[in-house]
């Protein structure tokens, strides 16, 4: 059941995850990012602010949102130098000239993803593009009641699933062992001491 309204998080949660995910890449070193799920951009731009980083790639599969990233970028003036790139492409749909990067990002993105095919998404990010460094976050259900959500409700509209903390474990353990990477996991926001945090983070390393 969806909510009747998609329940926005609060801006700082958004900036949190942002700040999170972009501090976890810097700590590991990563030189090159691929954006998977990128919408209109709002990554990309807070990498493109770094120096650290020399390559940045966004896809996603929504021509408007790309075309909104290309503008957002282009008035950027951290983007740049042609560091940063953005294009109209599938993280469900293998492709070689993908491969190569130090980190992958799915930023919210996965809920996104009918379940049917999420074996498609791993082959093709943990088979195919293979980065060394992947990190995954996404809405924590348990956390719902405290954005007013009641059972088996749903954030936003498009989402296909929302996963307890365990059921999401599960998956990543999984993915992990069956493409020799090693994970583990972060909270994201404020934490409640039985529901966990509103977001939760995978974070993936080639072994």
């Amino acid at each position: 059941m969806l909510a009747e309204e998609p329940i926005e998080p609060p801006r700082d949660l958004h900036e949190t995850r942002l700040e999170v995910v972009t501090a976890h890449l810097i700590a590991a070193g990563a030189r090159s990012v691929l954006d998977l799920g990128c919408g209109p951009g709002e990554l990309l731009l807070r990498l493109a602010e770094h120096d650290a980083f020399e390559r940045i790639l966004g896809i996603d599969i929504s021509g408007p949102a790309v075309a909104e990233a290309r503008q957002r970028l282009t008035l950027s003036t951290a983007a740049a130098a042609g560091r940063v790139e953005v294009s109209v492409a599938s993280f469900t749909e293998p492709d070689p000239t993908l491969a190569g990067f130090d980190a992958a990002v799915m930023l919210e993105t996965i809920e996104h993803v009918d379940p049917n095919r999420l074996s498609r998404v791993e082959t093709t990010v943990f088979g195919c593009f293979r980065p060394r460094l992947v990190l995954i976050t996404t809405p924590n259900a348990e956390y719902n009641p405290i954005h007013g959500l009641g059972p088996d409700m749903l954030r936003h509209p498009d989402h296909r699933f929302e996963w307890d903390r365990a059921r999401f474990k599960r998956w990543s353990r999984g993915v992990a062992q069956r493409h020799a990477y090693r994970v583990s996991f972060a909270d994201i926001g404020e934490f409640d001491d039985a529901l966990g945090a509103s977001t939760q983070m995978a974070v993936f390393e080639s072994a």
